[in-house]
């Protein structure tokens, strides 16, 4: 299958991914025809510092109110961009907050100008030499930065062909939607499901979203998290044996 104007700056070929990925999934397979072709905007200008600084903004409020504040936390760099590790630590709190930043966002802020400039967080140039493991181990080391945040950075800044976000609702409501499934999948199901995806478990992951956003919210807030099984507690003779561990 050839893709018309693929993305040139992924690190992997994209037609590869889309013929491996139809041959070994009938249903992804379908989706990928009936749906527009796989593309993301690899931002090219932001370090990986910078692109963790606005993470922290946009974590848990409304795409709006973060713009506004990731604003005012940019107009206290220079020449338009944000402010600088070692700008950042001369900061004082107050002043984050009062840009619109809550106290334990002004610790994350803080951290992760302490941990870039210490390496844990690297420059562009070193997280292309990293693997995914070695990113997430060091990136989640930050204060706020959990592991959903370092695979879209995965994604949509390095570009990697083999993230699979097990957590992502959109990811987990659209497989369900795509493989007719009335319930979401647990993290470990979604995981297991997804090794006949690799190596390409990324382009995999953009399309559960393609088939999310198609089923549309009427149909996706329907589809919960699997109901927790009862255990089974029939006891023959109603209750444990004391001192023998198990039942009469």
């Amino acid at each position: 299958m050839t893709i018309n104007n693929p993305p040139t700056n992924l690190a992997f070929e994209l037609d590869e991914a889309v013929r491996h990925l139809s041959e070994r999934d009938e249903t992804l397979r379908t989706l990928i025809a009936e749906t527009v072709p796989f593309r993301i905007d690899v931002a090219d200008a932001q370090s990986p510092y910078e692109v963790l600084m606005e993470s922290i903004v946009y974590q848990s409020i409304s795409g709006k109110a973060a713009a506004t504040i990731f604003g005012r936390i940019k107009a206290l760099g220079s020449d338009g961009r944000p402010p600088s590790p070692e700008h950042m630590l001369k900061i004082p709190p107050r002043k984050l907050r009062k840009a619109g930043l809550p106290g334990a966002k002004v610790l994350a802020m803080k951290d992760l100008a302490k941990k870039a400039l210490s390496g844990t967080v690297p420059t562009h140039e070193e997280a292309l030499k990293l693997s995914d493991e070695e990113l997430v181990e060091r990136l989640v080391s930050v204060r706020g930065i959990g592991a959903w945040t370092v695979e879209m950075f995965l994604i949509f800044r390095l570009g990697r062909p083999d993230v699979l976000p097990i957590h992502d609702l959109g990811v987990k409501k659209g497989w369900s939607v795509a493989y007719g499934k009335k319930h979401m999948p647990k993290p470990k199901e979604l995981l297991e499901f997804g090794e006949r995806w690799r190596p390409y478990r990324t382009v995999a992951s953009w399309y559960m979203w393609r088939a999310f956003e198609r089923a549309g919210y009427k149909v996706t807030n329907k589809i919960r998290p699997r109901p927790l099984r009862k255990k089974n507690n029939r006891k023959a003779g109603g209750k444990k044996e004391r001192g023998k561990g198990r039942q009469l």
